[in-house]
């Protein structure tokens, strides 16, 4: 009997990181939008076409507008100064985390393409960082209410989103961890 535990135990402690538990790849389920919004420095984000020419400070802010929706605002330095772009944001009714997003101008929003999944997938309870993700696991975002997020804070979110199917090996850093 203590062979078999002990013969288990080790193939399950040398198992490729692929075949390890995984967790769900969904939105919190419950996120309060008026603590989530405001000022979020982008720490890391898998590549994505919007963002080849962002070198860095990367800033996202989000202000609730009257009619539930929510403005957001994003900047980045590039090799010519600082770029900007405006967009909104819209709470799926059943899901207050699971969130569409559109930068293309309101003429253009009837589109299907126009809107794109923009999923809050953990939160921490104080609010001070967060991680967006999307159902296709093509986009990522760790976020934080600082410049720089603590290097064993980032290295557990990390597991985590690679325990969700991102890949992780692939972030680009936007941020300094400290």
């Amino acid at each position: 009997m203590l062979r078999s535990l002990l013969l288990t135990a080790l193939l399950t402690a040398t198992l490729p990181a692929s075949m390890a538990a995984t967790l769900p790849n969904q939105p919190v389920p419950a996120l309060d939008l008026q603590r989530y919004a405001g000022q979020w420095h982008e720490i890391a984000h898998l590549p994505m076409y919007f963002q080849r020419k962002c070198l860095g400070a990367v800033i996202a802010t989000y202000t609730p507008n009257p009619d539930g929706s929510i403005h957001v605002h994003n900047t980045c330095r590039t090799s010519n100064g600082i770029a900007s772009v405006d967009g909104m944001a819209k709470i799926t009714p059943d899901q207050p985390a699971a969130l569409k997003v559109r930068f293309v101008p309101k003429w253009l929003t009837w589109l299907p393409q126009a809107w794109a999944d923009y999923w809050v997938i953990e939160v921490a309870s104080d609010y001070q960082w967060a991680v967006v993700g999307s159902p296709s696991r093509k986009y990522l975002w760790i976020l934080s209410r600082h410049r720089e997020m603590p290097h064993t804070l980032f290295d557990d979110i990390r597991q985590r989103a690679r325990q969700r199917g991102y890949a992780v090996d692939k972030l680009v850093m936007m941020a300094p961890l400290d």
